[in-house]
């Protein structure tokens, strides 16, 4: 019995990491023809979809944060997108990751009448789901790291979105090898998540991307 124990067990194992190995393997593949590093080579679209990273207590946003605006700023310098959708975390009154994302864009000059913000973008599905069913996007390119980029791309093409990444890399960051190896287990998630459409934690009424963003103010 106990051998018969020890063997099941091995196999689930072995078949879990092979499962594991393939999910990732699959968003990897379907995403890579859709990545980008240099601005003038990516296909332009209607807007930019910024997703959320940390902020200091101080409002400023950490660096991973600032390369990603930094980036999106590029892609609308070169006219290859009208619109921002800054998506983030503000479900406290606390911590307001998008206010800051939308203050650090004004700040360099883009027009308020451009940036759209979505409060509830908990985490990538969230505002890859409200991006398509709130804010009625069909078209967009994703601006964030490489490392988080793919997943990203998989679950927009997955959405039925028309999507390019842009890569946000400017710099080598601390805790790269726990970033990828947290990545390869959000792919996982991600892959049910699309598996079984799962709906946004918060749905609400339609904000256009092309008409007014003072309906997404906070």
């Amino acid at each position: 019995m106990f051998r018969f124990i020890k063997r099941t067990t091995a196999l689930f194992f072995v078949f879990g990491l092979l499962i594991f190995v393939l999910i990732n393997l699959k968003v990897f593949i379907e995403a890579k023809s859709y990545m980008y590093a240099d601005v003038d080579s990516i296909p332009g679209s209607y807007t930019a979809l910024v997703l959320g990273a940390s902020v200091y207590s101080s409002g400023r946003p950490s660096i991973i944060l600032a390369d990603r605006l930094d980036k999106a700023i590029e892609l609308y310098e070169h006219n290859k997108i009208k619109r921002f959708l800054v998506s983030g975390d503000h479900s406290t009154a606390t911590y307001d990751e998008v206010n800051n994302m939308k203050y650090y864009l004004l700040q360099r000059g883009i027009p308020d009448s451009v940036i759209f913000t979505d409060y509830a973008g908990f985490d990538t599905y969230n505002s890859i789901a409200r991006a398509k069913d709130i804010f009625q996007v069909d078209s967009l390119i994703i601006v964030t790291q490489k490392f988080h980029l793919r997943r990203a791309i998989y679950i927009a093409k997955n959405k039925g979105l028309y999507v390019n990444g842009y890569i946000a890399d400017k710099q080598g960051y601390t805790g790269m090898p726990y970033l990828y190896f947290r990545e390869s287990f959000a792919n996982i998630k991600a892959f049910f998540e699309v598996l079984f459409g799962v709906n946004p934690y918060y749905g609400g009424d339609k904000i256009p991307i092309k008409g007014s963003s003072r309906l997404s103010a906070d």
